[in-house]
């Protein structure tokens, strides 16, 4: 089982990116596949999900209205959407499973005990 993240980079306030995990070793379709980010000095935060049922998704209130997150079953990988970026989106970019076919929420947080993550992207937005 392997994520895989790309898409990242340095882009204005205002603009966007498309992030993407690539997964082998499983079919993710299956699966609930999250975005988390991390920023520098601040704790892990669940940004969105996809579930392995009825594809329903769930977006974190800093991230609803801006970010779309998809699938796209013929190469196996989830996307992440980001629209009207802002420099409090900066921030390295995870996605990861934890093997449940829906979305897991703790205390309205999207939450993952144990998981399988991949390696990160860095998402910079600064003019």
């Amino acid at each position: 089982v392997q994520l895989v993240e790309s898409g990242g980079g340095l882009v204005q306030p205002g603009g966007s990116l498309r992030l993407s995990c690539a997964a082998s070793g499983f079919t993710s379709d299956y699966y609930a596949i999250y975005w988390f980010r991390q920023a520098p000095g601040k704790e892990r935060e669940g940004v969105s999900c996809v579930s392995g049922t009825a594809y329903g998704t769930y977006y974190s209130d800093s991230a609803k209205g801006r970010f779309t997150i998809s699938r796209d079953s013929a190469s196996n990988t989830v996307y992440l959407q980001m629209d009207d970026l802002k420099p409090e989106d900066t921030a390295v970019y995870y996605c990861a499973i934890d093997g449940k076919r829906t979305c897991t929420l703790y205390s309205g947080n999207l939450y993952i005990e144990f998981g399988t993550w991949g390696q990160g992207t860095q998402v910079t937005v600064s003019s």
